[in-house]
């Protein structure tokens, strides 16, 4: 921790005085003072002597620097509610967007490429079609945290090739990396992908390669939500090492996890373990390649999952035609009858359910289990999700409950997984409060500060503020955030290290987390006595 005294007569800003002060590098703690000028810590040390504008009593807290969610949903959600009161709550002043589908560029004849946000996504109506036009609008209107984003190769393939799975023509394939170009110039960090996804899933390893080579020739990172997570996660993780190689950027693997059906294991070796071993050789190879992890054993996504890929080719128009086609329904409900009867984690009736549906119908489901669902209709399993993805225009979510405890937590304690929550800003009441979302959107960050840092001790407080903080900051590259240096950007936590803890849960997400006391963004206070004050400081952090 760099420490400066002051004189004793200096004023500043905002003071926080008596506090813990963890300083996002993984070091120990230090009971000093905070001085803070503009948007820029000022003084770190003893400032007894010292008065401020505006002056908090950390005593018995804990002060950070704001936590960094490397992966979250909230390219739209924010445009709703600048606030992004689920964020702040949890201590978060900075989010990474555009996953898979990004919030630009925006082509006009798309109209639904599939994403696993807790709010539908879609370019239809945008008010904008480049980042430059979509992080203006952001500043425009306001926000309370800063955003960094990448740009979605689904949200290209969408535009430029279409919702088939056909090959890009190499005309195809040099409009999209003149996208990724001009993302790169608006200030995008890198690309990113989705390859559970439609169209995402139907870009082969080599058209990403080239996609990826424009973004490294800009500085940017790759980062991925890869294409499988379940019984080919070796191979899944393998692809993205190699789009790293060849490319020549780093890696980062979104919420790095298993979700299968171990019929592979063999002894000690599961698919979990041989996957973090595969990112272990190419770290020790030189690449750079990392990942986050979010604290709970369900994903989240959208219930067209559970439909054969052959069904959902050509996007949520094609699949819904589909389902309308007496034969084509039949041969769908036969695939889908063969696989809930293989039991598979997260794909069983009880494992699975309903966080969203556009259909007014059916929003009373929203909360419960396909095997609750179906008791309610009166109708079996197969049925009950073929009626939930039809009536939805096939948008509908789902929380998929397939990850183990042992796997979550090793994967914490990894040395270069930092934490995203994969979540969205949302707020408690009016238009963001109407799904059933995933409890991860509220509570990522106080869980793992209560349940695996104070709870089970599968972290240290300092272990997990650096995985919040210094680590995700120095793997974006964030140079003037994430440690409470002199001179970087005063965004900052002070938190009860005792009381903070996650209130949302899947049957009631819509919950505030409790512990964070104060947050700053950008010197300013967004947080104060954990009310938010109303103030929207947050910036658009643009690459270089």
């Amino acid at each position: 921790m760099l420490v400066a005294c002051a004189e004793s007569d200096a004023h500043f800003d905002v003071l926080i005085r008596g506090g813990d002060v963890f300083d996002g590098t993984g070091g120990a703690s230090q009971r000093v003072d905070i001085g803070i000028q503009g948007e820029l810590v000022a003084v770190v040390g003893n400032l007894s002597g010292a008065s401020g504008d505006v002056e908090i009593d950390a005593t018995g807290l804990a002060v950070a620097p704001g936590f960094i969610d490397m992966h979250s949903h909230s390219d739209r959600t924010l445009l709703v509610d600048g606030r992004a009161l689920s964020k702040v709550k949890q201590g978060v002043t900075t989010e990474l967007l555009g996953e898979s589908g990004s919030a630009a560029p925006v082509f006009r004849r798309v109209t639904s490429a599939s994403g696993d946000s807790d709010s539908a996504d879609g370019s239809e109506g945008e008010a904008w079609t480049t980042f430059a036009e979509y992080f203006a609008l952001l500043e425009q209107q306001g926000i309370s945290v800063n955003v960094l984003s990448t740009v979605g190769s689904g949200a290209l393939r969408a535009g430029v090739v279409g919702l088939d799975d056909v090959p890009a023509t190499p005309r195809q394939l040099e409009e999209m990396k003149g996208y990724v170009e001009q993302a790169m110039r608006d200030g995008a960090f890198g690309l990113s992908s989705g390859l559970i996804y439609i169209p995402n899933r139907y870009a082969s390893t080599e058209e990403l390669i080239e996609l990826a080579k424009v973004a490294a020739a800009h500085g940017g990172f790759y980062t991925s939500h890869i294409r499988d997570e379940a019984d080919e996660l070796v191979a899944a993780v393998e692809e993205a090492v190699r789009i790293g190689r060849d490319a020549g950027l780093s890696v980062h693997i979104l919420h790095f996890k298993y979700s299968g059906t171990r019929s592979k294991v063999h002894h000690e070796r599961s698919p979990f373990l041989a996957a973090v071993q595969v990112v272990e050789a190419a770290r020790d190879e030189g690449l750079d390649v990392y990942a986050d992890v979010y604290p709970y054993v369900a994903s989240s996504s959208t219930l067209n999952l559970r439909i054969p890929d052959w069904a959902r080719e050509g996007g949520s128009a094609a699949l819904t035609a589909r389902l309308g086609d007496p034969i084509l329904r039949g041969r769908i409900r036969q695939e889908v009858a063969d696989h809930l009867a293989k039991g598979i984690p997260a794909g069983t009736p009880e494992t699975v359910l309903l966080s969203r549906t556009p259909y007014e119908g059916h929003r009373s489901y929203q909360g419960m289990t396909i095997a609750e669902i179906a008791e309610e209709m009166g109708a079996d399993a197969v049925d009950t999700i073929l009626e939930l993805v039809e009536r939805s225009g096939a948008s509908a979510g789902a929380i998929f409950f397939g990850i183990r405890e042992e796997d979550l937590e090793q994967a914490l304690t990894l040395p270069w997984t930092s934490i995203g929550s994969d979540g969205s800003a949302l707020a408690p009441a009016g238009e963001l409060a109407q799904s059933h979302p995933h409890p991860r959107s509220y509570g990522t960050f106080p869980r793992v500060l209560a349940r695996y840092v104070r709870e089970r001790g599968v972290l240290t407080l300092t272990d997990a503020i650096h995985k919040m903080t210094g680590l995700p900051a120095e793997q974006l590259g964030l140079q003037d955030r994430g440690t409470l240096m002199v001179g970087n950007k005063a965004d900052i936590v002070v938190f009860d290290p005792q009381t903070i803890r996650d209130l949302a849960t899947f049957e009631a997400p819509h919950q505030l987390a409790e512990g964070v006391a104060h947050l700053l963004v950008n010197g300013e206070i967004v947080l104060e006595n954990g009310e938010h004050t109303g103030a929207l400081p947050g910036q658009v952090i643009r690459r270089n």
